[in-house]
C-alpha cells in the first residue's frame, strides 16, 4: 500500500476533440438529433494500487458497477492498476491521473506539498491493525531501543514507529531506521540480521507467521491516524462534479454489494481476495483490522469531526520534521489543509481539502 500540477492536454488530444467537433457540426446539417457516443463524454482516469481498503475498485471496475455510475453522469472513468504505490501517487501529482487512492500523509507530502491542489473525495477507511511493528525474541515495544528498524522511509510506516515509540518514551533517536522497499521487508526479517520491521498488511500478516515473530504495536493503537482515501484533482473536480457523483455513486454501490451476507456478496469478496494475492479468509482478516466505512453516514461523521483536523495536525508536525513539506517550508503549518472543522495550516496555501459533500449526496440518496 503505503505510500505536479496539473498538464495541458497535449497536441495530439486537442486535435483529435476539433476533428469530432468539426464532424458533429457537419452531421448536424442532415441529422438535428444524433445520438451521444462514448468517444463525447469526458475520459477521466483513476489509478489504484493492491492493498485491502483499495481493491474494491479493482471489482468495481470488473463487475461493471464504475462504468454503470460513469454513464448516468455521462462520463469515461478508465481504471488503471498501478503496481508501485508511490509511483501512482508521482503519476497523479504529475497530471497523468485525475485520482487516486492514498493516504492522508501521503496526500499531504507528495501532491499537496508539490502545489496540486487536491480533494479528499471519499474517505473509505482507516487502519485499525493493518499496519504494525513486530519484533523477534521478544513482545515488549520497550525493547526495541537500540535496533535497527528496517522499514519504508518516510512513509505511513515511519509514521507510525515514530508514534510508537512516543508511548514508551522514547524518540526516533533511540533506534536506527533502515530505508528498506516494501518488496524486500519479508525476506530481509527471515534473516537473522533483522530483528525489528514496521509494514502493512498483506506483508504484515506473512511476517507475523514467521518464527519468533510478535506484534508489539499496530495501528489499531492510534485509531483514525492513517486514513485510506479516494484523492481528486480539485480543479477537475470543480469543473466536472459530475466525476464526484459518479465516482462516490459506484463506491457505496460496491460497499453495498460487500456487506451482502449472499452469494453476491461473497463472489465479490473473493474477487478481491484472489486479486490481491490471498484467499477469502485471508482477505477477511485483512478487512478484520480496517475499519471500513461502509455506509456513507460514517465516513462523513468522521470527516467532520474535530478529530479529523487534530489528527492532520500531528501528520503535518511529522512531516515538517522529516523535510517533507519542502524545502521552503518554516514550520508545520506551511500547507493548508481544509477540513469540516476548520483548516490546519496556512489559509492561504491550501492545497489539501476534506470535503464530504459527496459522501453526504450518498447518505442522501441523492445521486
Amino acid at each position: 500500500m503505503k505510500k505536479f500540477s496539473s498538464i495541458l492536454r497535449n497536441i495530439t488530444s486537442t486535435r483529435k476533440t476539433m476533428s469530432r467537433l468539426v464532424l458533429a457540426t457537419a452531421l448536424s446539417v442532415s441529422f438535428l438529433s444524433t445520438p451521444v457516443t462514448a468517444e463525447d463524454k469526458p475520459t477521466f482516469r483513476l489509478a489504484w494500487s493492491i492493498y485491502v481498503g483499495w481493491m474494491p475498485w479493482d471489482y468495481g471496475n470488473n463487475a461493471g458497477i464504475i462504468k454503470k455510475w460513469g454513464d448516468k453522469y455521462d462520463v469515461n472513468i478508465d481504471v488503471v492498476q498501478v503496481n508501485d504505490y508511490i509511483e501512482s501517487i508521482n503519476q497523479y501529482t504529475a497530471g497523468s491521473f485525475d485520482a487516486t487512492v492514498m493516504t492522508n500523509m501521503d496526500a499531504l507530502t507528495i501532491p499537496a506539498a508539490s502545489g496540486v491542489d487536491s480533494t479528499a473525495l471519499i474517505v473509505g477507511d482507516f487502519s485499525n491493525g493493518n499496519d504494525g511493528i513486530v519484533l523477534k525474541s521478544t513482545d515488549k515495544l520497550a525493547d526495541i531501543k537500540g535496533q535497527r528498524v528496517n522499514l519504508v522511509e518516510l512513509s505511513v510506516s515511519h509514521y507510525l514507529l515514530a508514534r510508537a515509540l512516543e508511548t514508551v518514551d522514547m524518540t526516533e533517536r533511540d533506534v536506527t531506521v533502515v530505508n528498506t522497499a516494501d518488496a524486500d521487508l519479508v525476506p530481509a526479517f527471515a534473516t537473522e540480521d533483522v530483528t525489528a520491521v514496521t509494514t502493512w498488511n498483506p506483508l504484515l500478516a506473512e511476517i507475523t507467521k514467521m518464527p519468533s515473530a510478535n506484534m508489539v504495536f499496530d495501528s489499531s493503537k492510534i485509531p483514525g491516524e492513517i486514513i485510506d482515501l479516494l484523492v481528486v484533482n480539485s480543479d477537475t473536480l470543480a469543473q466536472n462534479p459530475a466525476l464526484g457523483k459518479a465516482l462516490t455513486g459506484a463506491w457505496y454501490e460496491i460497499m453495498a454489494t460487500m456487506q451482502k451476507d449472499d452469494e453476491a456478496g461473497e463472489k465479490a469478496l473473493m474477487f478481491m481476495a484472489e486479486a490481491s494475492g490471498t484467499d477469502l479468509a485471508g482477505y477477511k482478516d485483512q478487512l478484520a483490522s480496517t475499519k471500513m466505512f461502509y455506509q456513507p453516514s460514517e465516513a462523513v461523521a468522521f470527516t467532520e469531526s474535530a478529530a479529523l483536523k487534530e489528527t492532520m495536525a500531528k501528520v503535518a508536525e511529522f512531516s515538517f520534521e522529516h523535510g517533507l513539506l519542502g524545502d521552503g517550508a518554516p514550520d508545520a503549518g506551511f500547507i493548508g489543509i481544509e477540513t469540516p472543522s476548520g483548516v490546519y495550516g496556512d489559509e492561504q496555501n491550501i492545497t489539501l481539502r476534506f470535503n464530504p459533500e459527496y459522501m453526504q449526496m450518498a447518505a442522501d440518496n441523492a445521486l
